[in-house]
């Protein structure tokens, strides 16, 4: 079978990223990149750089990753659509919820493989949890902490739907739930358009209670997820891929008026030895999977159109201060 085609679009530190897996994807020739501004980090190693979409097209691309500021994304996804180009977009998967329907109803439309890239869906704690989710029993919380400091390419949109959509997905998809409503808080510290923190509290469908706080504020960067059920808690460092499982104790004690007040104990902790692979890489891999028609797991733009619209609840939220029923992105 003849190697898939790719393109890459935008050359900005995610897309230097791309160029670098592409380059390197078994089963997938990297054929050229589409940017204005050129390539000023040499990262296209040779191959054609184009300054439109039409003539990275006219390269005979089969799909693109598009790695383009998120205001570009209906503009350029509406053209590969239009070419039967399959794609992958950068999270989020648009600017607004009626553009993000807009690229959804594209590439349905035209029976193209169109996925949406929030890369924390394949790092290895992540998945590791997921896999392991029975062992916590029922599920009662899950608490992300993602901040640090602010990154200076971001300028079209804020905090809630660059950083927080990671959340929002991964909380979806690791409980297999969405969501069914947000109450949330932000602020604007730095004096930029857009919320540079948010703190929301949502509940999932099935009544499972979540927290989030997420900042460009922070000289600490952290990334952490905690899901804790009726056995334990799972915490995940998705800056270390490592998962870490705190069980319930099973030691009981005989002073009856203590164990009245002192409720969970602590019991074994273990920090599980998992395989640690480059999440970029397995999201590219899916995605390559995808397009052959082989089994994969993508971030289809459905789900990505469904994180847009919590994304926007959790802004109406803090505007209006008032909780946001979330009704299905359908």
């Amino acid at each position: 079978m003849a190697n898939l085609r790719a393109g890459l679009i935008g050359l900005g530190m995610m897309g230097r990223h791309h160029a670098r897996v592409l380059a390197s994807l078994p089963g997938v020739d990297f054929l050229g990149v589409c940017d204005p501004a050129g390539d000023s980090a040499g990262v296209a190693q040779g191959r054609p750089v184009v300054n439109t979409i039409t003539e990275l097209i006219a390269l005979g691309i089969d799909y693109a990753m598009v790695a383009v500021p998120t205001i570009f994304h209906l503009e350029i996804g509406l053209e590969l659509a239009a070419a039967n180009v399959h794609a992958m977009v950068e999270k989020p998967l648009s600017q607004d919820v009626a553009t993000s329907k807009q690229l959804t109803m594209a590439f349905d439309r035209a029976g193209l493989v169109g996925a949406v890239g929030h890369i924390e869906r394949y790092n290895p704690s992540l998945q590791e949890a997921r896999r392991r989710l029975e062992q916590l029993g029922s599920l009662y919380q899950v608490v992300t902490r993602r901040q640090g400091p602010f990154p200076a390419r971001i300028a079209d949109v804020g905090v809630v739907k660059d950083l927080a959509t990671h959340d929002i997905d991964l909380t979806a998809w690791i409980t297999g739930q969405p969501y069914a409503s947000v109450s949330a808080k932000t602020a604007s510290r730095t004096g930029r358009v857009h919320e540079d923190l948010v703190a929301f509290v949502g509940t999932l469908r099935d009544g499972t209670i979540t927290s989030h706080l997420v900042n460009w504020l922070s000289p600490l960067k952290e990334r952490v997820t905690i899901l804790t059920g009726e056995k334990g808690a799972f915490v995940a460092d998705t800056l270390t891929a490592d998962l870490t499982f705190y069980a319930n104790g099973t030691v009981s004690s005989g002073w009856d008026e203590i164990a009245m007040f002192r409720g969970v104990s602590e019991g074994d902790v273990i920090r599980y030895a998992i395989s640690k692979h480059e999440p970029l890489r397995m999201e590219h891999e899916h995605f390559r999977d995808a397009v052959l028609g082989k089994e994969s797991d993508i971030v289809t733009m459905q789900q990505g159109l469904a994180t847009v619209v919590v994304a926007e609840a959790i802004i109406e939220s803090a505007n209006t201060n008032s909780t946001v029923l979330i009704s299905s992105a359908e």
